[in-house]
């Protein structure tokens, strides 16, 4: 289900376009930004376990800056490139302890614990 703005594309069809909203049938919820039909700009994307992306999009894509909380509330803050973890960011497990660093996909070399003193 879609609400939003939307335009026609340059064969006809109606595209989303702007701002909206989408739901889909298994109960993911987008919020944001559109272009070209395409989860573009800002947005939010709520999944039905409970995970949650708030940031950037690119072409459907996690890209850019922002902050995706995981199911058990764990949280990754940082950078993100085609839907990878992807540069400087903060990753806080549930308890609050924060590790910062440089994130390439799965892997996390050097990162650092924060302590508060």
């Amino acid at each position: 289900m879609s609400e939003g703005e939307c335009c026609r594309s340059e064969c006809g069809v109606m595209v989303r376009s702007g701002n909206g909203k989408y739901t889909s049938a298994n109960g993911v919820t987008y919020i944001g930004e559109w272009h070209k039909d395409k989860m573009n700009g800002r947005g939010t994307l709520q999944h039905p376990s409970g995970a949650l992306y708030e940031g950037e999009f690119k072409d459907n894509m996690y890209h850019g800056t922002g902050t995706y909380t995981f199911p058990d509330k764990t949280v990754y803050k940082g950078h993100f490139h085609e839907n990878r973890l992807e540069g400087d960011g903060a990753f806080i497990n549930p308890q609050g302890l924060v590790w910062t660093g440089d994130f390439h996909g799965k892997a996390a070399l050097g990162l650092k614990m924060q302590h508060n003193i």
